[in-house]
C-alpha cells in the first residue's frame, strides 16, 4: 500500500460517505489472555488496559522507514524510534505493517522481500525488522500487532516489476489487473490457501500479540472498470444466488479459516479487523446503521464485518470511524453505537480507529481543524462501555501532532502510561 495509496483511501472514506530472531514459544500468550490469567476481569483483579495504539505503514514508506535504501543500523534506529514515540505518547499498542504489497518484513518462506527496505523487491536488507520489533516493542511494555494485506500485490499494474520468483509472477492465473494495481483473485480456493500460509509464516515464527487486517478485501469500487473474477465464478461459484453473495463467502472462508488456524498455531495471539466504518446504511438494510455513506462494506467490498463479530470469528474489531461527532452523511457518534451495539454480548473487543491524521488537513471540513476533536471523540467513547480503546492512524501524524490534537488526547485521556507488557 502506497502512502498515496493509503491517504487516497482514507480519503476516499470521507468522500465516499458524503456520496527479531525467532522467540521461544514460550512467549505465545497474549497479551489479554495473560491479564486474565494473572486475574483481571474477576473480583479484586486488575482491568484489562484499554487498547491506546497507533499503526505504522511501511508501504510507500509512509511511517517507517523513511525511505528505502537507509543501511540496517539506520532503518533499526527509526524503528526503535517509532516504538519510543508510543512510549512518550502512553500508547500502548503499535500496529506494524509487515506484509504491505505480498511481500514480507521478515525472512518469509512464501514472499520475497519488501521493496519499502531497500528499493528492490526481493533484496535481504540484512537484518529482521518484525523480530526485532517484536522483541523491542515488548521490552518497552508495548503490544506487537503484525498489520497484514490479503490480497493486495503491488500498487502498479505490471506483473514484470515485481521480483522474478514472485508467486504472482509464477502464477498468473491468480491475479486480477483492477484501477491500475495488481491483486490475488479472492475467489481462488489456492489463493485463499496461499495468502493464509504466507501470513501465518509469520505468526508460526514470532510471538506477536495479534495479526491485524485493514479493510481492504475485494477492492474499493472504481467508476468504469470492473473486477474480472468471470472464470473463478464459473468454476466455483455454482450454488450461489448471486456473484455478490459468492464473493461474501469467499471473503468469510478467508476469515473463519485464518482465525482457526491462528488458534491452532499460536494460541493466545488475537486475530483483529479494521474495516471501513459502515457495515450497512439502515436504508439498505434494518440491521444497519443510521447513516448515508456511499460505500457499504457489506456491499462494494464483500465483506459482513457485522457476521464476523456476531458468529465471533474475530477476536477484536477496529473499525475506522474517520469522521466527526455531527458529519451529517456518518455521525462519529452514531457509528460508535451502532458497533457498540453489534459487539454487545459476544465478548469481541472494540477499539475505535481514530483519523488523526485528518486533524490540521486544511482540506478537511470545520471540526477538524479544532484541536480538541478527537478528544471528543474519546470523552463521547468514554460513555459506551463497550468500547476498550481507540487506535490512531497513524505514527506520521502521532510524532508531527500538526495542530496539537493527539496533545490534547495525551493530556486529557492518558494521564499515565497503561502498558501491555511487564
Amino acid at each position: 500500500m502506497r502512502s498515496g495509496d493509503r491517504m487516497s483511501r482514507r480519503r476516499f472514506a470521507a468522500v465516499a460517505a458524503g456520496s527479531l530472531p525467532l522467540l521461544a514459544s514460550g512467549d505465545a500468550l497474549g497479551t489479554e489472555a495473560r491479564w486474565r490469567a494473572e486475574g483481571a476481569g474477576g473480583s479484586g483483579g486488575r482491568a484489562v488496559p484499554e487498547t491506546r495504539g497507533m499503526w505504522v505503514a511501511s508501504v510507500a514508506n509512509r511511517d517507517w522507514p523513511s525511505r528505502p535504501g537507509l543501511p540496517a543500523a539506520e532503518q533499526r534506529a527509526e524503528l526503535a524510534a517509532v516504538l519510543d514515540l508510543a512510549v512518550r505518547r502512553r500508547l500502548n499498542t503499535v500496529v506494524l505493517q509487515v506484509r504491505p504489497t505480498a511481500d514480507a518484513l521478515w525472512p518469509s518462506r512464501y514472499e520475497p522481500w519488501s521493496e519499502y527496505l531497500t528499493g528492490v523487491q526481493g533484496r535481504d536488507p540484512g537484518w529482521d525488522p518484525l523480530g526485532f520489533a517484536v522483541r523491542e516493542a515488548h521490552r518497552r511494555g508495548l503490544a506487537l500487532h503484525a498489520w497484514f494485506n490479503p490480497y493486495r500485490i503491488a500498487n502498479h499494474a505490471d506483473p514484470g516489476r515485481l521480483a522474478e520468483r514472485h508467486p504472482a509472477r509464477r502464477n498468473p492465473g491468480w491475479v486480477v489487473r483492477y484501477g491500475g494495481k495488481l491483486y490475488y483473485n479472492p475467489g481462488l480456493p489456492e489463493v485463499r490457501r496461499f495468502v493464509q500460509d504466507a501470513m501465518l509464516d509469520a505468526v508460526r515464527r514470532y510471538p506477536v500479540d495479534a495479526v491485524h487486517w485493514d479493510d481492504y478485501f475485494y477492492p474499493y469500487p472504481v467508476a468504469g472498470e470492473r473486477f474480472d473474477d468471470d472464470a473463478a465464478y464459473a468454476a466455483h461459484g455454482g450454488g450461489f444466488p448471486d456473484r455478490a453473495a459468492w464473493r461474501r463467502d469467499n471473503t468469510d472462508r478467508l476469515v473463519r479459516e485464518t482465525a482457526a488456524r491462528i488458534r491452532r498455531l499460536r494460541p493466545g495471539t488475537r486475530f483483529g479487523i479494521s474495516p471501513f466504518g459502515v457495515w450497512r446504511n439502515r436504508s439498505s438494510d434494518p440491521a444497519g446503521s443510521d447513516t448515508n455513506a456511499g460505500v457499504q462494506t457489506y456491499d462494494d467490498l464483500y465483506a459482513d464485518t457485522r457476521a464476523w463479530v456476531r458468529r465471533r470469528w474475530i477476536d477484536h474489531v477496529v473499525p475506522q470511524v474517520y469522521w466527526h461527532l455531527g458529519f451529517d452523511a456518518a455521525d462519529y457518534a452514531t457509528l460508535v453505537r451502532w458497533w457498540a451495539g453489534t459487539v454487545r454480548g459476544t465478548g469481541v473487543g472494540l477499539h475505535i480507529g481514530e483519523a488523526l491524521y485528518k486533524a490540521g488537513d486544511p482540506a478537511q471540513p470545520a471540526a477538524w481543524q479544532d484541536p480538541a476533536e478527537l478528544s471528543r471523540h474519546l470523552a463521547f467513547a468514554r460513555d459506551v462501555p463497550e468500547v476498550r480503546g481507540h487506535v490512531f492512524f497513524s505514527a506520521r501524524e502521532v510524532g508531527a501532532d500538526r495542530i496539537g490534537a493527539m496533545n490534547r488526547v495525551v493530556d486529557d485521556h492518558y494521564p499515565a502510561a497503561e502498558p501491555l507488557w511487564r
